[in-house]
């Protein structure tokens, strides 16, 4: 979270390669023994992703395509809430393709909280204060796994897909994030950057 600006071994910008390469990459990688397990076992497959509300605070533009890892106009929060937009659209198109495609997997993604974890180590002035004042006003390890399990199990969830919750509720995510347009021209490009990267390595 808010890391200065770096590249991953893939040279993809930090933030965005962690936080939303990385989840699109392994849920499509999974997708095929996930429908065959929900076909075999008759039982609704989930897919939960992990958000922030920081997805609200992204750049002006949502996804900065042509710009990804370009180190000028780079904002470490900003960045931050554009991988955290990317679990939302990501998500989003995800669900819409399952159901197109008539799988019985749901797709959703949540804000789990401000938790009391090292999350934020890059930036020292909330590092402190988290130390200092974490116990009384962030959630705890365990408060902030709730909406995550609630959304991964309880049955009230069932058949809900392309939601975003927060406290365990269906929350209101930002213009941004139900921009369905945004949300497969994002699917398009993090395809097309895997493949590049498989290509180069």
């Amino acid at each position: 979270m808010a890391t200065p600006f770096m590249l991953s071994k893939d040279n993809i910008e930090l933030q965005f390669a962690t936080n939303h390469i990385g989840h699109f990459l392994l849920t499509n990688l999974l997708l095929e023994t996930m429908g065959k397990t929900a076909r075999e076992s008759s039982k609704e497959g989930r897919i939960v992703n992990v958000s922030s509300r920081r997805h609200q605070f992204s750049y002006p533009e949502g996804i900065r395509f042509d710009r990804i890892n370009d180190q000028s106009g780079y904002n470490r929060f900003s960045a931050y809430g554009q991988s955290k937009l990317a679990n939302v659209l990501h998500t989003s198109e995800l669900a819409r393709r399952l159901k197109e495609d008539g799988v019985d997997i749901t797709a959703n993604s949540v804000h789990p909280g401000a938790i009391t974890t090292n999350l934020f180590r890059n930036i020292s002035f909330f590092s402190g204060l988290v130390g200092l004042l974490g116990k009384y006003v962030i959630k705890n390890v365990e408060q902030g796994a709730a909406t995550t399990c609630y959304v991964a199990l309880h049955p009230h969830v069932k058949g809900l897909t392309g939601s975003y919750f927060a406290d365990s509720n269906v929350a209101q995510a930002s213009s941004q994030a139900v921009n369905t347009e945004l949300a497969q021209k994002l699917w398009d490009f993090s395809s097309d950057l895997i493949y590049r990267c498989s290509q180069n390595s």
